[in-house]
C-alpha cells in the first residue's frame, strides 16, 4: 500500500531514478543528456543535502514511486548552490558543454542554467519565498500524490511562517500545467518554454488559499 513518508538517506539512489525517469517534460529523460546523472545533480540532490527535513516521498510497498523537495527560502538557497553545491561539480561536466550534436546542445542548456543560478535570478522568490520540485512515476499518477504532497508541503511551511511557494514547469508538460491551475497556482510571467505558478500562503506576502 502506498503512502507518504519523510525522505530518508537512504532513498537518494531510488530518488535520482525517479528524476531522470521523469525530468523531460514528465516523460522518460535517459540518455537525453551527455550524462543521465546531471539531472538529480542540479534538480535533486541539492535538495536532498540542503533541506532533507522538506523531502517527501511516494513509497508503494518499499520502492520509492515519487517525490517532493522544496527549499524555503529561495534567495539562501540559489546562494548557496550557486557557492557550495555547484562549481565542483559542474567542472565534471565542462567537456560535455563543448561537445556537438543534439545531446550536448541539450546539456550545454542545462549546465548554463545551473552554473547561472543565484539569488535574484528568479523574481518569483521575492513575492513566493519558497520552491519546489515534485516528481511522480507514471504508475503513481492519477492518484491524487501530486496534490497530497503538496498539501503537505504547504502545511509545513505555513506552520514555519514562509508566506508563499512557486514552481517552475515546462510548458511542453500540459497535464502538469492543468494540474497546478486546478490546486489554485497562480500563473506568473515566464520565460519561453516554461510556466511559473505561485501561490501565497498567508503572512506578510498575502493571505492566499487555505
Amino acid at each position: 500500500m502506498a503512502s507518504i513518508r519523510p525522505f530518508r538517506p537512504e532513498d537518494e539512489a531510488a530518488l535520482s531514478s525517479v528524476c531522470i525517469r521523469t525530468a523531460d517534460a514528465g516523460a522518460d529523460a535517459r540518455g537525453i543528456l551527455t550524462d543521465d546523472e546531471i539531472w538529480p545533480e542540479v534538480f535533486l540532490r541539492p535538495y536532498l543535502a540542503r533541506h532533507p527535513d522538506h523531502a517527501l516521498v511516494v513509497d508503494d510497498d518499499g520502492e520509492a514511486v515519487g517525490y517532493l523537495v522544496c527549499a524555503p527560502d529561495t534567495r539562501s538557497f540559489e546562494d548557496w548552490f550557486r557557492v557550495s553545491w555547484w562549481p565542483e561539480r559542474g567542472a565534471r561536466w565542462a567537456p560535455d558543454a563543448e561537445a556537438g550534436g543534439p545531446c550536448a546542445e541539450r546539456t550545454a542548456g542545462i549546465l548554463r542554467y545551473a552554473a547561472d543560478r543565484r539569488a535574484g535570478a528568479e523574481p518569483y522568490g521575492d513575492t513566493y519565498p519558497a520552491h519546489l520540485h515534485i516528481d511522480l512515476l507514471p504508475q503513481a499518477q492519477g492518484q491524487g500524490w501530486g496534490r497530497r504532497l503538496i498539501d503537505a508541503l504547504i502545511e509545513t511551511l505555513r506552520e514555519r511562517g514562509v508566506s508563499g511557494v512557486h514552481l517552475v514547469a515546462d510548458a511542453a508538460n500540459t497535464s502538469a500545467l492543468a494540474f497546478y491551475d486546478r490546486l489554485g497556482f497562480a500563473r506568473l510571467a515566464s520565460h519561453e518554454g516554461v510556466q511559473a505558478f505561485g501561490m501565497s500562503l498567508g503572512g506578510p506576502e498575502g493571505s492566499g488559499p487555505r
